[in-house]
């Protein structure tokens, strides 16, 4: 009854300006410009997978307009890093992608390296490439599997997330942790593998693919999920090279960049393996490069572990390298430099290095410069996530509440890394 007396007011209105107008244009109906809603998406929304915030403007369920806000995550990670030793860096590079912490540590180490000149030995070398293509298929997994869940399909997250939690069972048995998982160290690993982290490794890799087939099957022609995905948040290579896109995200739009290929590090021109690229750039472009990216990922462990080297598992820096716990108790040389890199006591010489790692969500970078002190005189962190978030908002305009929901989900944003 409220709406019927509003159209009759509405109308009363028009006809007297009519009376009023005579001879001059009159509006109508359809020229009253219609109210358009504003929606806070997050920062505590369950879709939203993260602390992240979006104010949307919405014409009904289309999208008018989105605005990021970014900063409910905010640690000042460079800043606190600039005032610890290199080594104890290492722990907050877990708290950024949180999904695949191993990649985070190793680029960092990597970055350390460049500037000490230190050399790893093969067998860490490898050892590192095996660790983080767990870590890539681990944080894949997650991205995948929790947009069958945002398009309504539960049963697969089920089925692969009991393989990631195998992941972080040899994770464990590699290095006691699981998510934040402080792995290796500055010139190689903490420690070897052992003959149970061995074992349940080519146990994984035995019965880990028929789930994988299966996840596949579920979704990759499934009418449903296909008509949730294709063509929903494209974006082209131009604009996603425009707005610093790298990892799957990139390669989805059709851009074959990966930094493994691109700038080989840890011996990964040693082994064969494919980039997928995708040709649309959509969601179900970056959720099929993601499935195939697994794949890739799989075929390198399993030559990383056919080929592994004998030898020492790090490298010969006992400046940088903590000493044989048995040996501090025994070895006065060894004492000195245990206590030394405990208490920071060894400055790094001058110089300004960058290195970057393929992460699961693209390109991760380290830009350090020392000034010859004890800790980084500058450190910034290259997120993938921070840089290809500004698309976001763009890429939902003219799409629903629905479809900016898989959208985001597809992208893979974590919020870890977004304002570290």
């Amino acid at each position: 009854m409220a709406v019927n007396d509003t159209l009759e007011g509405t109308h009363r209105i028009i006809e007297e300006a009519k009376e009023q107008q005579s001879g001059q244009l009159v509006p109508t109906l359809n020229d009253f410009s219609q109210e358009l809603t504003t929606l806070n998406l997050g920062p505590t929304h369950p879709a939203t997978h993260g602390i992240f915030q979006n104010i949307l403007q919405m014409d009904g369920e289309r999208i008018v307009s989105g605005v990021p806000t970014i900063g409910y995550i905010h640690r000042a990670f460079e800043k606190i890093a600039e005032r610890r030793p290199f080594y104890q860096i290492t722990p907050l590079t877990d708290r950024m992608n949180y999904c695949s912490s191993p990649i985070n540590n190793m680029g960092w180490h990597m970055t350390v390296e460049k500037l000490l000149g230190i050399t790893v030995p093969k067998r860490a070398q490898y050892m590192r490439v095996i660790m983080m293509e767990l870590a890539r298929i681990a944080d894949h997994l997650i991205c995948n599997s929790i947009l069958g869940v945002d398009t309504g399909a539960f049963t697969g997250f089920l089925y692969v997330f009991q393989e990631r939690e195998k992941i972080y069972e040899i994770y464990e048995e590699v290095c006691g942790s699981r998510l934040t998982t402080n792995m290796g160290r500055v010139g190689g690993m903490e420690r070897d593998f052992s003959p149970v982290a061995l074992e349940k490794l080519r146990k994984w890799l035995k019965e880990f693919p028929p789930v994988m087939k299966e996840f596949e099957a579920m979704f990759n022609r499934n009418r449903i999920f296909m008509d949730r995905v294709v063509n929903v948040g494209p974006i082209s290579a131009e604009k996603a090279l425009n707005y610093g896109f790298t990892g799957p995200n990139l390669r989805a739009a059709g851009v074959d960049y990966d930094v493994r290929v691109m700038n080989p590090y840890s011996s990964y021109e040693d082994f064969e393996f494919d980039i997928p690229v995708g040709t649309n750039g959509d969601t179900y472009d970056r959720f099929l490069v993601r499935n195939e990216e697994i794949w890739q990922s799989l075929r390198i462990i399993n030559q990383a572990l056919d080929k592994l080297p004998d030898g020492p598992f790090h490298a010969d820096a006992p400046h940088y390298y903590l000493p044989p716990k048995q040996a501090v108790y025994k070895n006065m040389e060894a004492l000195i430099y245990h206590f030394k890199i405990i208490m920071g006591e060894i400055d790094a010489p001058v110089g300004e290095v960058y290195h970057s790692v393929e992460g699961g969500n693209g390109e991760l970078g380290f830009y350090l410069i020392s000034d010859g002190g004890r800790t980084p005189y500058r450190l910034h962190f290259r997120r993938p996530c921070f840089i290809y978030y500004q698309a976001y908002s763009e890429m939902v305009v003219g799409t629903s509440l629905s479809d900016a929901i898989v959208i985001l989900s597809s992208m893979n944003v974590i919020a870890g890394e977004l304002d570290a």
